[in-house]
């Protein structure tokens, strides 16, 4: 489990595409400090598992499943992706639940700056937008975000907005967004669970290719 804060911003170094997978080296001296084969490390807000280890890299493998649902298929050698560590038994709880399944991917559509802060607007599949509400909590490529406003239009289709504060903008590849851009989201799980447990989502999801959890 994760909590979406993340501890450091990592660059893709290698990426070799294999037969229904690609394997991607990843550069993150904090991240790897303490890492050990078969930890998990969150990229970009995808849950994946450590292979191999040398210096201050990590190497991990991700399946044709878990590229085609998230943005990571897009990325190679050079890029800067988000990293967090799982979280430790006794850690603080910044954030909220993230597991590192994304539900989606979304686009951004617009980033207006401001003196103190950043609005950015995202796109949101149509079949994740029921999970979305203002005041409520986001991943977006890994990162602990509260929502500030949702709403939907004819240029958008549905869409949700965040705040954010300088620090995130230095410290994440959020800072170097602009519109186009695609950014992996996962939403809250506790609105998920309270959906299958009303029943509320059965229609729904039996209508939405691909609903089930990616890895």
């Amino acid at each position: 489990m994760f909590t979406g804060i993340v501890e450091e911003r990592g660059e893709i170094t290698a990426r070799d595409d294999l037969t229904e997978a690609a394997r991607f080296r990843i550069r993150g001296a904090l991240v790897t400090s303490d890492a050990s084969f078969g930890d998990s490390i969150a990229v970009n807000g995808v849950c994946l598992t450590v292979t191999e280890l040398a210096d201050d890299e990590f190497t991990v493998d991700v399946m044709a499943e878990t590229l085609k649902r998230s943005s990571l298929d897009r990325l190679g050698a050079g890029a800067t992706v988000n990293l967090e560590r799982a979280m430790a038994a006794g850690g603080r709880f910044g954030g909220h639940i993230v597991q590192g399944h994304v539900d989606g991917v979304g686009e951004i559509r617009a980033v207006s700056p401001s003196e103190n802060w950043t609005v950015a607007r995202v796109a949101v599949p149509a079949h994740l937008a029921r999970y979305v509400v203002e005041k409520g909590s986001i991943t977006i490529d890994g990162i602990s975000l509260t929502v500030s406003a949702v709403g939907v239009d004819r240029e958008y289709g549905d869409w949700l907005e965040v705040s954010l504060i300088p620090t995130t903008l230095a410290e994440t590849n959020l800072g170097d967004a602009a519109p186009g851009v695609r950014v992996n989201l996962e939403v809250d799980v506790i609105a998920k669970y309270v959906e299958r447990l009303t029943g509320a989502g059965r229609t729904a999801n039996a209508d939405v290719e691909g609903s089930e959890p990616n890895e």
